[in-house]
C-alpha cells in the first residue's frame, strides 16, 4: 500500500520583476514585469506505508516546496498527488487528520501558554476522544522526557526542548504519515540522537511513514533506508543509502600499521592482479585505496596478512556528507552520467 503516491508533480511561481531606481518604482505601480520560476519539475516517486525516506537537496533544490504541496499547503500547477489516499489540496479536513507536520523553522505550539494547553488545543483541533489523547500523551510525556515542560511557556523553552514538544504535538492524534522538514536543526548532539532514536521507536511500533528533509546527513544515515535527492527541482537519484554509497563513493582506504618494515613494491606483489592504489606512509605504515566493484576488502586484506605481521588495521569509507558534497559540486548532469557507469575516476591500477 502506497502512502505517498506522486506522479509528473510540476509547481511554478510568477515572480514580479522590480526594476532600479524611482522612476522603475513608479513604472511598476502601474505595470508590473513577472518572471515564471519553476521550483519542481515534473517529478515522480512512491514512498510505500511504512518507510522512513530522506528528502534532500541543497537550497533552493525545491524540497519545501514539495513538502508544502505534499501537505496540502499549495497547489500543485500539473501533476497528480495522493497522500494517505487523498488528493491534499482538494480534501483538506479529511486529509490533515491522518498526517503529522514539523517545520523546524517554524512553530505549532501557541508561544505565551504551557505546553500542555497547547496540546488541549490540538486534541480539540483534531477532535480526538479524552481517551485516546490521555493514553497517547502518556506514552509521548514518556519517550521524549516533557513532564517538567508541560506546564511552562512554550517561550520559556531551549531549541531542544521547544522540537520535543513540537514533535508530541504533531502526534497527538496518531497520524499515518510524518512529514519533518529540518526537525533537529540547531539542535546540540545528545538532542539530536534522542530526536532519532524516538523516530526510529516510533516507525517499528506504529508503522509511521517519515518523510524527512534534512540538511544534516547524519539523520538521514541514521534513520532512512532510502534517499531521494533532488537538484533544480528535478529527482537526480531515489535509491538505498547503501547503493548511493556504492554508485558514488570512491571506495574504501584501508590503513595498515606493520611490525616489521616492507616496502611499496613489495606490497604491490602481494595484491598483483588487483585494481588497488598503495601509498606508503612510511616502513611501518601503509594506504590501500579500494574502489568499489573492484576489489574487496577481504580479498586485499587475505593476501597481506598472511604473509605480512599485522598491528593494526583501520578501514575508513567515504561518509554521506562527502559524497553528497561531490555529486552538488559535479552536478546533475554529470550525476547522471556517472549513474550509466558507476566505476570511480583516477584510481592506478597495479595489476
Amino acid at each position: 500500500m502506497l502512502a505517498i503516491d506522486v506522479q509528473d508533480l510540476r509547481k511554478e511561481f510568477q515572480v514580479q520583476q522590480s526594476r532600479g531606481g524611482l522612476k522603475g518604482a513608479f513604472q511598476d505601480l502601474f505595470q508590473r514585469e513577472y518572471k515564471q520560476i519553476t521550483a519542481v519539475k515534473d517529478i515522480s516517486f512512491q514512498i510505500p506505508k511504512g518507510e522512513i525516506c530522506g528528502y534532500i537537496g541543497e537550497n533552493g533544490a525545491g524540497k519545501s516546496t514539495t513538502i508544502k504541496m505534499l501537505t496540502g499547503i499549495l497547489v500543485p500547477t500539473s501533476g497528480h498527488i495522493k497522500v494517505n489516499g487523498f488528493v491534499p489540496f482538494k480534501e483538506r479536513e479529511k486529509f490533515v487528520a491522518g498526517i503529522g507536520v514539523v517545520f523546524g523553522q517554524r512553530s505549532q505550539l501557541w508561544w505565551d501558554i504551557g505546553v500542555v494547553e497547547s496540546f488541549q488545543l490540538l486534541k480539540k483541533v483534531y477532535r480526538v476522544s479524552e481517551a485516546d489523547y490521555k493514553k497517547r500523551l502518556d506514552e509521548l510525556v514518556d519517550r521524549l522526557q516533557l513532564s517538567d515542560l508541560l506546564s511552562r511557556p512554550v517561550r520559556k523553552l531551549s531549541l531542544g526542548q521547544r522540537m520535543r514538544c513540537e514533535l508530541a504535538a504533531s502526534l497527538i492524534h496518531n497520524p499515518a504519515i510524518l512529514f519533518l522538514d529540518e526537525p533537529t536543526i540547531g539542535l546540540d548532539i545528545v538532542v539530536k540522537t534522542e530526536i532519532r532514536e524516538f523516530l526510529k521507536s516510533l516507525n517499528q511500533r506504529y508503522e509511521t511513514t517519515i518523510l524527512l528533509t534534512t540538511h544534516d546527513l547524519q539523520d538521514i544515515e541514521a534513520l532512512c533506508s532510502r534517499v531521494i535527492m533532488l537538484d533544480d527541482g528535478r529527482i537526480i537519484y531515489d535509491g538505498g543509502l547503501e547503493e548511493l554509497k556504492v554508485k558514488w563513493g570512491k571506495g574504501k582506504e584501508v590503513v595498515l600499521q606493520f611490525e616489521h618494515p616492507t616496502t611499496l613494491a613489495r606490497l604491490q606483489e602481494l595484491t598483483r592482479g588487483l585494481d588497488v592504489a598503495w601509498q606508503l606512509e612510511n616502513e611501518l605504515s601503509a594506504k590501500v585505496f579500494i574502489p568499489h566493484e573492484r576489489a574487496n576488502v577481504s580479498e586485499v586484506l587475505s593476501r597481506v596478512v598472511g604473509v605480512l605481521q599485522i598491528q593494526d588495521i583501520k578501514i575508513n569509507e567515504t561518509n554521506t556528507d562527502d559524497i553528497v558534497r561531490e555529486i552538488y559540486k559535479a552536478g546533475s548532469a554529470d550525476v547522471k552520467r556517472q549513474e550509466e557507469v558507476p566505476q570511480p575516476e583516477g584510481v592506478a591500477s597495479h595489476a
